[in-house]
């Protein structure tokens, strides 16, 4: 092509119809009523003015739209007849924007929710109902994610240099880390809960530490999800040194989780232990 630049990869061909797309107002209605069902079920279970299970069927339902949402998006952006799109280099770049503002949008939401952990701690502190934050756990945990950052970025290089078993040895790895993570989420809220009787409701400090660390894992949930598909897409062979735009995309998308993670072990885990 004449006096322009070329980027084959994995989007769709139909550049009016990812242009045009539904699936992100949908995906955005979704979000919004996880959200609002979550507030709901708080206030429920704070208070007799509403039912709280109320809230969990409006959250539920937020995070079966949103889903449907975002795999529409998926499909139409990155799926959908993936062997006949050539597109142009700004197409490719418009990708990676949209992410990279869909994570600004991202960074506000955590960013709400540590503004309301800082407002409590200018309170009286610490809360009385402060539990053993700091464990072998919370140590796993933390490693497990970091490294799958370095194995995702190592896997992608791989592909740049068409090392195709190496990038999908060490994409698969990466998921193992990551669903590894969710699991290891789990257990150590299951001892909060059950073992020492710190929950939701436990003040001021328990809906900002559940909120925090559950918005966060439902993150790393969203993106388990989305790197299964990927080398699902990857076994198949939708993938090469020039066709990597979801790679990219999902791979700021996982770094970015990587790095709220480790501001959150500072300033909610060591930082309320320390402080009290």
């Amino acid at each position: 092509m004449t006096g322009s630049t070329t980027h084959v990869d994995d989007t769709d061909g139909t550049e009016d119809a990812n242009e045009h797309s539904r699936w992100p107002i949908v995906a955005a209605i979704g979000v919004a009523g996880l959200y609002f069902g979550t507030a709901l079920a708080l206030v429920g279970l704070a208070s007799d003015v509403i039912p709280y299970v109320v809230g969990l069927v409006i959250a539920g339902s937020g995070i079966v739209v949103a889903i449907t949402g975002l795999g529409g998006w998926l499909d139409q952006a990155y799926i959908s007849q993936y062997w006949r799109q050539q597109i142009s280099e700004r197409k490719h770049e418009s990708y990676e924007a949209t992410m990279g503002l869909f994570l600004t949008t991202d960074a506000a939401t955590f960013g709400a929710g540590f503004v309301y952990y800082f407002f409590i701690r200018v309170g009286g502190w610490p809360p009385s109902d402060l539990p053993n934050l700091l464990s072998s756990i919370l140590l796993v945990n933390t490693a497990m994610l970091v490294a799958s950052s370095f194995t995702l970025y190592a896997a992608h290089k791989s592909l740049e240099r068409g090392l195709r078993k190496r990038f999908l040895g060490l994409l698969g790895v990466t998921i193992v880390l990551g669903g590894a993570f969710v699991a290891g989420q789990v257990y150590e809220y299951y001892g909060f809960i059950v073992e020492q009787g710190f929950t939701l409701t436990s003040g001021i400090f328990g809906s900002a530490f559940f909120g925090l660390t559950g918005l966060h894992g439902l993150h790393v949930t969203l993106g388990v999800i989305l790197l299964s598909i990927i080398f699902i897409r990857a076994v198949l062979g939708q993938y090469s040194d020039h066709r990597d735009t979801s790679i990219v995309t999902i791979s700021l998308y996982w770094h970015f989780v990587d790095v709220v993670w480790l501001f959150l072990v500072v300033v909610l885990y060591l930082g309320a232990s320390i402080g009290s």
